[in-house]
C-alpha cells in the first residue's frame, strides 16, 4: 500500500487511472480503525477497481470543548489494517496541507436545512467542519464513488445534500452500521467507555428497537415516544442529548402520513458521547 501526504501528489498518483477509465472508490476516516471502517473499504472494493483511503483528524469538526487533541491517531496500526484489507492508497495529509493560511478565514460549505439541527444542534460548527473538508476530499481524489457509514445518518444525508446541490460527479454510498455482538454501534470513541459503562452502552440501541418497534406498531405519537425514551435512556445512568423520530430521506419532522422513517439519538456515558439510528419503514399510517 502507498501512503501519500501531498495533494499534488495524489491528484499525480490517481490521474492515470482515471485516464484509463478506471473507476475509484474513496472512503473518508478519521482513522483510528475498527471493523465499522473496514466494511467500508470492503464495499468500496466491491464497487470500484481502485480504492483510496484518507486518514485525517479534521480541527474544523471540533468544537472548543471536544476531543481534537486527544482524539485517538494510531497511523501505524491502521496502515497494517488497510493493507490487510488491500487498499491500493492511503492519503494522510496534515492540517497545514488541507487548510493553508488561517482557518479561521477559509471558504466552508453549508447546508443550513440540515446542519443546525439533531446532532448540529448540540455540536455547532461540527457539520460545517465536516462538509467543508469532504467537499474537498472529493475535489482532490475525484472520486466515482464515496462510502460513508449509516451510524452517522445526518452525516450521510448532509454529504448526499451537498453533492446534489454542487452537483458533484460521485455516487454516495451509504454503507449499514457494523456493532458488535450486544448491538452497541462500532465507534473510534468506545475505547472511552470504562468496562462498567461499555455494559450500559447497548441500551441506546436497545431503546432504539423499541421505540422503531412502536412505529412498526403503528403509534404515531412522535412526540409521547420520544419523550419516554429520553426518560428510559436517562434511568439507565446516560445523560441524553436527544431521541428524535425523523423522516428518513429529508430529516424533516415527520407528518402522520410519511412510512419511511429514522429515529436518531445521541446520549453521554461518562465521557464518551454515542449516538445510533435505526431506520423504520411503516406499513401504513393512522392515529392512536
Amino acid at each position: 500500500m502507498l501512503t501519500l501526504h501531498g495533494i499534488v501528489e495524489l491528484r499525480d498518483y490517481v490521474k492515470h487511472w482515471r485516464i484509463t477509465g478506471q473507476k475509484i472508490a474513496l472512503v473518508p476516516t478519521m482513522g483510528n480503525l475498527h471493523a465499522g471502517h473496514l466494511r467500508l473499504v470492503e464495499r468500496a472494493h466491491d464497487a470500484a477497481e481502485h480504492v483510496v483511503v484518507s486518514i485525517f483528524v479534521n480541527p474544523l469538526q471540533f468544537g472548543p470543548n471536544e476531543d481534537f487533541k486527544s482524539y485517538p491517531r494510531t497511523l501505524d496500526a491502521d496502515k497494517i489494517k488497510l493493507t490487510t484489507a488491500g487498499t491500493e492508497l492511503l492519503f494522510a495529509p496534515s492540517v497545514d496541507e488541507m487548510y493553508a493560511g488561517d482557518r479561521e478565514q477559509i471558504t466552508r460549505v453549508d447546508v443550513p436545512e440540515l446542519t443546525n439541527i439533531l446532532d448540529g444542534k448540540f455540536r455547532p460548527g461540527h457539520f460545517v467542519g465536516m462538509a467543508t473538508v469532504v467537499t474537498k476530499l472529493l475535489n482532490m481524489v475525484q472520486p466515482d464513488v464515496a462510502l460513508f457509514g449509516e451510524k452517522d445518518y445526518q452525516q450521510l444525508q448532509i454529504i448526499r445534500r451537498l453533492v446534489d446541490d454542487l452537483s458533484l460527479p460521485v455516487e454516495i454510498i451509504g454503507v449499514p452500521t457494523v456493532r458488535e455482538a450486544d448491538g452497541l454501534a462500532m465507534s473510534s470513541r468506545n475505547q472511552y467507555l470504562t468496562p462498567p459503562e461499555r455494559e450500559l452502552a447497548p441500551q441506546l440501541f436497545n431503546t432504539l428497537e423499541v421505540l422503531a418497534q412502536e412505529l412498526r406498531n403503528g403509534r404515531r405519537d412522535f412526540q409521547r415516544l420520544e419523550s419516554e425514551a429520553v426518560r428510559k435512556l436517562s434511568t439507565t445512568g446516560m445523560r441524553p442529548d436527544y431521541v428524535a423520530i425523523r423522516a428518513a430521506s429529508t430529516l424533516a419532522v415527520p407528518e402522520n402520513r410519511t412510512l419511511n422513517l429514522v429515529v436518531l439519538a445521541a446520549a453521554w456515558l461518562g465521557k464518551a458521547r454515542i449516538i445510533d439510528n435505526i431506520q423504520v419503514h411503516t406499513e401504513s399510517a393512522q392515529n392512536t
